[in-house]
């Protein structure tokens, strides 16, 4: 016997309450709403704003038609839909679905600016909204203090909402991480840009100059980076990353991911205007066989670096400017004479610790002063350059006492707070002890006891310094009676003139030999592109499993070896401009240069920052072996 649950008529019910449902959102949609908003009213030709475009109920077969405007220009957008049910006194259910759409754009030109309106439309009907009037100025106003009040409300602003177009949106205070930063109007999901931390410095001041990649897209590598030219500047680097690494960043309230090629602090050494030089790179996107490779190049940065103010300490340079504490200590106060004693004297702090000077210690006569060394410790806690110089001086007592190193002074200028400042030691007093003997000075120092012997008198014994302290000399005199002359003797000159003789021998056998396996001009060239070519051989073995920076040496090695085989001069060690000049002179293409150029960038670049994988390598070897062929061939 069978037995069924349930009421045979909840299928049906349920059927025709979706068929109600159904029926009732046409109905709804014939009555859409349709509005346009700013986030707000004041803008600045350098700010982005928001443009939101919401629409509720649309027909079926509608289109959005979003505002265009040559005043203003459009860098994103990014949109989402939802829907809701209704009951409206019992009657049959309403579902409404709305699209909001957020517009993400900026003014081209200052004034008092309208966008259009946006537009619903269908075949038989046309909705608008009203237009949005905006005050437009020339440079930045700042955020609008109601979207911060907003996101301060907002309980979820930092909640790590899933990502959309690849990047996720920021809170709008994270774009003043960038300020200087500015969105080019072409290529702006991918550029790069060379940031300072200050465009009006002192001279000597540190300058901290970073370059950046900016992504909205997947990076794979970058390679054949060319740093900007810095004349003007002693550089120290602070950073140069070796992978990869980016980080979320909004840049005028665009979502990026920011990655850091390389830090450097520049020092300069001279006041005026001065400009800090494009930097380039090559940049693969995508990954596998869909990466596309382009190049970037960041924007020059002009400096104004002003002169010292007036007043200055006597001696005081560029090289001084930061902030330092002087100290000088000895190995120990109290020796004994004839044992050395090393002086120290250190200036720690922060600033260009390579390039500053340290005053010169001041020592008495009564003391041998040997060249003093040198030692750097140069440290970059928070992208500052700072550490410890110290110079050791190696001093030997010549003769008993009390001696003072006078005290040392050193001033600089302070760029923080703008003043000049002077920092010094304490005076040094070392105490010279009789050595061994009670000898109170040495042999040949001022003020020594050592004389001379009267007339008719025994030399006198001196006293010398040994490994056992100070001992006597003592002087024994032998008398010979005089021999024959030793040219007058049988055996002088078949010794004198044997080693002549054998000597021209060697020589003439030598003379033949070189002869014989002398070289010429082509044996050499062909001997010598063999060697590279065997050179550029082992590369190929480095390429998939071997150490970055030994793969790209020896390339490096292959095509230097193989420039000199053809030019006929040693070329390792010259500037790319000498190489440049001695490639034309020989007759080489304007493009192979630049071929023969990139690959020794390249192979610069990844010895010291070795990045990228087989194919990046596969690509450097290709090109170094194109070279040589190009050249072979010419």
């Amino acid at each position: 016997m069978s037995r069924r649950t349930g009421s045979a008529g909840a299928l049906p019910v349920a059927a025709v309450l979706m068929a109600a449902l159904l029926a009732a959102s046409p109905a709804r949609a014939a009555e859409p709403e349709l509005s346009l908003r700013a986030d707000r009213t004041e803008v600045g030709t350098e700010d982005v704003f928001r443009v939101t475009v919401v629409v509720s109920g649309a027909p079926e077969g509608a289109e959005l038609e979003l505002p265009e405007s040559p005043d203003f220009e459009t860098l994103g957008s990014s949109q989402g839909t939802t829907r809701s049910i209704s009951i409206m006194g019992g009657g049959a259910p309403v579902i409404t679905t709305t699209r909001t759409v957020t517009l993400r754009m900026r003014a081209n030109r200052p004034g008092t600016l309208t966008l259009p309106p946006a537009k619903l439309v269908t075949k038989n009907r046309t909705w608008r909204t009203e237009p949005l009037t905006l005050t437009v100025k020339r440079g930045s106003v700042g955020p609008d203090p109601r979207a911060r009040a907003r996101a301060m409300q907002d309980p979820f602003r930092n909640f790590p909402f899933p990502p959309t177009g690849g990047m996720p949106d920021l809170p709008d205070e994270e774009a003043r991480d960038f300020p200087g930063v500015d969105v080019p109007r072409s290529d702006s999901d991918l550029f790069m840009r060379t940031t300072v931390d200050a465009e009006e410095v002192f001279v000597g001041q540190q300058v901290t100059m970073s370059v950046w990649v900016f992504s909205r897209v997947d990076l794979s590598s970058v390679d054949a980076v060319t740093m900007p030219q810095l004349e003007g500047f002693w550089t120290e680097e602070v950073d140069a990353p070796t992978q990869l690494s980016g980080e979320p960043r909004t840049v005028n309230g665009i979502p990026y991911r920011a990655f850091l090629l390389r830090r450097r602090a520049l020092f300069p050494v001279k006041p005026g205007t001065l400009t800090v030089g494009e930097a380039e790179a090559d940049i693969t996107t995508g990954f596998l066989f869909a990466g596309r490779r382009v190049h970037r190049k960041t924007r020059p940065i002009t400096l104004k670096v002003r002169p010292l103010p007036a007043g200055a300490p006597p001696g005081v340079t560029h090289a001084h400017v930061g902030s330092w504490a002087l100290s000088a200590e000895a190995s120990q106060t109290v020796v004994e004479l004839g044992q050395p004693v090393t002086v120290k004297v250190a200036l720690e702090g922060q600033g260009n610790v390579r390039n500053v000077p340290l005053p010169r210690l001041e020592v008495p006569d009564a003391f041998k002063v040997y060249e003093p060394s040198t030692t750097d410790t140069v440290t970059t806690p928070r992208n500052r350059v700072g550490g410890r110089r110290v110079m050791e001086y190696p001093l030997m007592p010549q003769r008993t006492g009390t001696f003072t190193l006078p005290a040392l002074s050193f001033g600089y200028f302070d760029p923080e707070t703008r003043r000049y400042e002077v920092t010094s030691t304490q005076p040094v007093t070392l105490t010279i002890m009789p050595g061994a003997g009670g000898q109170t000075s040495l042999a040949g120092a001022p003020g020594g006891a050592a004389g001379a012997s009267s007339p008719g008198q025994a030399p006198a014994a001196h006293n010398v310094l040994g490994s056992g302290g100070v001992r006597p000399v003592r002087v024994t005199a032998t008398f010979t009676t005089p021999s024959a002359p030793l040219h007058t003797r049988g055996f002088f000159w078949p010794l004198v003139l044997t080693p002549v003789g054998l000597w021209m021998g060697l020589s003439l056998v030598g003379l033949l030999r070189g002869k014989l396996r002398e070289e010429t001009e082509h044996t050499v060239r062909r001997r010598r592109t063999h060697a590279a070519r065997r050179r550029l051989a082992e590369a190929e073995k480095l390429k998939a499993g071997g150490s970055g920076a030994a793969f790209f040496a020896e390339v490096e090695r292959a095509l230097l070896g193989f420039l000199e085989a053809q030019l006929h001069e040693p070329v390792q060690g010259l500037t790319r401009e000498a190489l440049t000049s001695r490639l034309m002179e020989a007759g080489m293409p304007q493009a192979q240069r630049a071929r023969v150029l990139a690959v020794l960038e390249a192979c610069e670049v990844g010895r010291f920052a070795p990045g990228g994988g087989e194919a990046s390598r596969g690509r450097v070897l290709a090109e170094a072996a194109a070279a040589m062929e190009a050249w072979g061939r010419g």
